[in-house]
């Protein structure tokens, strides 16, 4: 398992662990961050990260992205 700041960018990933506190989680699973999921990062801009995750474009911060484990 990596977190997702290290993931390529184009390739789509499955999601198998989200961290972070219960807040954190919870915040991740309404934006479409659940386990099993499938998430593609196009690109990192800025410290932040832009994934396509349940046919949305979704844009995250760094610290976010490293508690999604793909």
């Amino acid at each position: 398992m990596l977190p997702l700041t290290v993931a390529d960018a184009g390739v789509e990933n499955i999601i198998k662990r989200v961290g972070g506190n219960p807040e954190v989680k919870q915040h991740l699973e309404n934006l479409g961050f659940v386990v099993g999921g499938t998430v593609r990062v196009i690109t990192v801009i800025g410290g932040n990260v832009i994934v396509n995750v349940k046919e949305s474009r979704v844009a995250i911060s760094r610290e976010m992205a490293q508690k999604i484990m793909v």
